[in-house]
């Protein structure tokens, strides 16, 4: 109950986020309605996140130690192919839009962002090179659901 109240109060600070970037100006309250903006939208968000992603599973405490995760079964497929290489285009098509909107400057901050979605994309195709087998069907059905 209480990640469904978090989830809606989320949503709501999202609206409002929005609501008062409309009233955003070069005036006091202007400036008022923009803090207002960014922290409704923070908390919102975090709120919303809190709310949406599910609890994890308590672990057990035996006495017993845990034992490693087992590795992944079968050969690599394609979808970590197709999702390693969409994710480093859309990582170029970010840092090409601000290199010539805003410079190298902040091509650098916007790489330093998605560092971690270039390193996770670059693993997914690597994995997916290195694997001793390789599946090359891609089956949209394990990309969207579990």
């Amino acid at each position: 109950m209480a990640r469904w109240i978090a989830a809606l109060s989320g949503l709501s600070l999202v609206a409002i986020a929005f609501i008062a970037a409309s009233r955003v100006a070069d005036t006091r309250e202007g400036l008022i309605a923009e803090v207002v903006t960014l922290f409704a939208g923070l908390v919102g968000m975090l709120l919303l996140l809190y709310g949406l992603v599910p609890k994890r599973a308590p672990v057990a405490s035996d006495a017993t130690p845990a034992s490693p995760s087992p590795r992944r079964a079968g050969p690599r497929s394609a979808n970590d192919l197709l999702l390693g290489s969409a994710g480093l285009l859309v990582a170029a098509v970010l840092l090409t839009g601000l290199v010539m909107s805003g410079g190298s400057q902040w091509a650098v901050i916007g790489a330093l962002l998605l560092l971690p979605m270039i390193a996770g994309c670059v693993y997914l195709c690597a994995a997916f090179m290195a694997a001793p087998e390789r599946d090359w069907t891609i089956s949209l059905r394990r990309l969207i659901g579990r």
